[in-house]
C-alpha cells in the first residue's frame, strides 16, 4: 500500500503542476480543486471530494465532521489551499484527517506559490 501510496502521490503532483501552469497562482481554493479533479479524472483516478470525515469520541461520533478536500483511489488525501504561506496548522489538519481516515500519506499543495513544487508538502501519518 505505501508504494502504491507512492507512485499515486507523483501522479497528483504532476496534475497539480498542470492545473498550475494552466491557471497560475491568485485563485480561490475550489477553482483550483475543479481543475485538479478534471485532470485526476482524466488520468482514471477514483475521487471523493468534500468527503465528510466524522470525529469519533469513545465510540460516538461528536456530530462534528469534517471535510476532506481530496481522497484519491481511497488512498491518499490531498488538502489544497491558496495561502500566502502554509503554516504548521495546514500541516496538523491533514495529519488529523490521515488518523480519521487511517490513511497512510497526505499531501498538501499550496497553488499560491511561484513554483508549484515549493508549495507542495508529504504529510505521513
Amino acid at each position: 500500500m505505501k508504494e502504491e501510496s507512492d507512485q499515486l502521490s507523483s501522479v497528483i503532483i504532476g496534475a497539480a503542476i498542470e492545473v498550475h501552469r494552466h491557471l497560475g497562482s491568485g485563485l480561490l481554493e475550489n477553482t483550483y480543486e475543479r481543475a485538479l479533479i478534471f485532470e485526476l479524472e482524466q488520468k482514471g483516478l477514483e475521487l471523493k471530494s468534500q468527503e465528510a470525515v466524522p470525529v469519533i469520541y469513545k465510540g460516538h461520533s461528536l456530530g462534528t465532521d469534517y471535510k476532506l478536500d481530496l481522497l484519491v483511489n481511497d488512498l491518499v488525501i490531498v488538502e489544497l489551499k491558496a495561502v500566502e504561506k502554509v503554516l504548521p496548522i495546514h500541516k496538523a489538519q491533514l495529519l488529523t484527517y490521515l488518523k480519521l481516515k487511517k490513511r497512510w500519506l497526505g499531501l498538501l499543495i499550496n497553488f499560491n506559490e511561484p513554483v508549484l513544487k515549493q508549495g507542495v508538502v508529504r504529510v505521513v501519518n
